[in-house]
């Protein structure tokens, strides 16, 4: 016997049919909504200042790094390539910051050195 299951999505806003489940996350915590393709653009237009003014993180798995996206969206790096960490940690030396020859760069060096 075949079966077939079949998911609607809710708009959450007005309770009409949804086209997409949106994801941000906001203060450390994520947050998933379905929205038809209006609402969406809306609160994707009404995050954009903020996307635009924001750095993004790295180590999450998602999309959920704090602006909305779907789930065909790509996400660059914003910290500095690993060919740049010669010149990081140079430049922390310079600047009286202790760092290893090796391994991993403090996020505390690695901003101090993008605020440069």
């Amino acid at each position: 016997m075949a079966q077939k299951t079949q998911i609607i999505l809710t708009d959450d806003i007005d309770g009409g049919e949804a086209t997409q489940t949106v994801t941000f996350a906001f203060q450390g915590t994520s947050y998933e909504i379905d929205l038809n393709d209006e609402h969406a653009a809306l609160i994707e237009e009404s995050f954009s200042e903020w996307i635009t003014n924001a750095r993004k993180t790295t180590g999450r798995s998602s999309a959920a790094g704090g602006a909305p996206a779907r789930s065909s969206s790509t996400r660059a790096s914003s910290g500095p390539k690993r060919t740049d960490l010669d010149a990081v940690r140079a430049w922390a030396r310079d600047n009286g910051h202790t760092v290893s020859d090796r391994g991993r760069v403090s996020n505390k060096i690695l901003e101090a050195y993008d605020a440069r």
